[in-house]
């Protein structure tokens, strides 16, 4: 079966770091542009970042960036989000997400979802 499996959440004090993976199976990641989203409670799910496939271009949510770093392996078929400075705000379930081209991902079109991993950011 197809599927994107994310860990790496738990939970972090304010200024920690986590470092999420994302691993396809049935699949071959190198073909998809690839992200994360999140939802906290109460709000709407919401892109954080993603990248393409093969020509680096990377796309960050203004909450993120220059604390969040997305990377792929795409020999390992995996895609990481190395998390820093994390804020209380950025709690919320972390979702993979794969589209079919880098014009899809922008446009929010997604092939294929993650279950999720939590991240709790707190004191």
């Amino acid at each position: 079966q197809l599927q994107l499996v994310e860990s790496g959440g738990g939970l972090v004090q304010p200024g920690g770091s986590l470092r999420l993976s994302c691993v396809a199976s049935g699949f071959n990641l190198d073909l998809y542009a690839i992200g994360w989203y999140r939802q906290a409670p109460g709000k709407e799910r919401e892109e954080v970042c993603g990248i393409s496939s093969t020509s680096g271009s990377t796309t960050y949510a203004d909450a993120v960036k220059g604390r969040f770093t997305i990377s792929r392996d795409n020999a390992k078929n995996t895609v990481y989000l190395q998390m820093n400075s994390l804020k209380p705000d950025d709690t919320a379930v972390y979702y993979c997400a794969a589209s079919l081209s880098w014009r899809l991902f922008l446009e929010g079109q997604i092939e294929y979802w993650g279950q999720g991993t939590q991240v709790t950011v707190s004191s």
